[in-house]
């Protein structure tokens, strides 16, 4: 048994109700058909675990170059853990038999038009990763004492669609989290009693 696992379920089922705190919901600059979506916050299962991130490559369309979880959109009879478990298989090379799920955090609607839903579990510290080049650029694990700290959060604003909106920025090393990426983390660091999770 994982003493991290059995923490981290307690205190996700401890925190559900916290809703969007740390998070922003587009719904209010989005139009048109949302589709359904998903990401997997794999955390490593190690007395200083960490949470897996990806570099998405320059060549793609959307969201070039930015820190990303694995994930992508849902396929015809997926719910959210099939497919955020596919999509870090697809990306990390990361069995679905290798993902301990702790459960799905509260969906929220992205400004590019997506329902997203992020799925947590945990993940071996030293499972071979071996990204996809097509969709990954490169990855990396930040400690997830770093990330959920909001002393490392810090509040920017930005142009969207011709509108000011906030968005969090955690930096660590040489790697920029923001946008999406961050708010998931920064909702997470509301919910979760993080501090509980560390030896």
């Amino acid at each position: 048994m994982s003493l991290l696992f059995d923490r981290l379920t307690r205190v996700f089922a401890e925190s559900r109700d916290v809703g969007f705190a740390g998070l922003r919901d587009d719904s209010d600059v989005t139009s048109g058909i949302l589709r359904p979506a998903a990401v997997l916050i794999a955390v490593t299962d190690r007395p200083d675990p960490g949470i897996l991130l990806t570099h998405r490559p320059d060549t793609m369309p959307k969201h070039p170059g930015q820190v990303a979880f694995p994930g992508g959109k849902l396929e015809a009879g997926e719910d959210a853990v099939a497919a955020a478990l596919r999509e870090a298989d697809e990306e990390l090379s990361i069995a679905p038999t290798a993902v301990r799920v702790i459960g799905q955090t509260q969906s929220f609607v992205t400004g590019s038009g997506f329902e997203l839903t992020p799925v947590l579990g945990v993940v071996p510290h030293d499972l071979p990763i071996r990204p996809d080049p097509r969709e990954v650029a490169g990855w990396f694990e930040v400690p997830l004492r770093y990330a959920l700290d909001q002393r490392n959060h810090v509040a920017k604003t930005g142009l969207f669609r011709g509108h000011q909106r906030s968005y969090t920025e955690i930096v660590w090393e040489d790697h920029r989290i923001w946008g999406i990426t961050a708010g998931i983390l920064a909702n997470l660091s509301h919910r979760l009693a993080w501090e509980e999770l560390l030896d």
